[in-house]
């Protein structure tokens, strides 16, 4: 399939129909991307439990005669400097995605970005020099906003140029990943980043 370049006086990019024209599925997508961001979760949260809290051996008053509810240990649940009842312990949360349901998402995020008329292509994205300032210009005279860039290969002044503005990011096409591509309202990638995603997913 073709797509019409940004500028309109370029000719529209060939893409392959595998990636770029394959079928919505939502069901698809949701699972890839709660799969993706659980993977990121670190789970790394450790609390001990009575056993494991340093201290208590001794009990604390004698059984009878205080008026207080009787104890053998101070370091119960119910008791400041105590244990926990039901400790967290470390966990992997991640999910299984095996690599055809991932290159599906992909594929089907990508397409209906194209079907939507949110994906534009352009030849090449640069900024002369790494300033907020010219690439906002930039976007705004491309009348874009809440946009993620997919490059071709690292670009230190776009990088640069684009992290301190809001809704606007910058990654190579090695580096996109279904969560990133379902954040912004727009997605501009230059004709170098196609190819890749095209040997990526195809």
């Amino acid at each position: 399939m073709e797509i019409q370049a940004r500028s309109g006086g370029d000719a529209p990019v060939q893409v392959a129909d595998s990636v770029f024209d394959v079928a919505y599925k939502p069901a698809l997508i949701h699972q890839v991307v709660t799969a993706y961001m659980a993977s990121a979760r670190s789970g790394t949260v450790a609390q001990k439990s009575r056993s494991e809290v340093s201290g208590g051996g001794a009990k604390p008053f004698r059984q009878k005669g205080t008026g207080r509810a009787r104890a053998g240990t101070s370091r119960g649940p119910i008791w400041r400097g105590g244990g926990r009842a039901f400790a967290a312990r470390p966990r992997n949360y991640s999910q299984k995605v095996n690599r055809k349901m991932y290159r599906g998402a992909m594929c089907s995020i990508l397409s209906e970005l194209v079907r939507q008329g949110r994906l534009s292509v352009v030849p090449e994205f640069r900024v002369e020099e790494p300033k907020t300032r010219i690439l906002a210009n930039k976007l705004k005279e491309m009348q874009l906003s809440d946009v993620l860039i997919l490059i071709q290969d690292l670009d230190d002044a776009l990088f640069l140029a684009a992290r301190n503005l809001p809704r606007v990011d910058v990654l190579t096409a090695d580096e996109a990943d279904p969560v990133s591509l379902i954040a912004f309202e727009n997605l501009v990638v230059t004709e170098g980043a196609i190819r890749k995603l095209e040997e990526r997913l195809a």
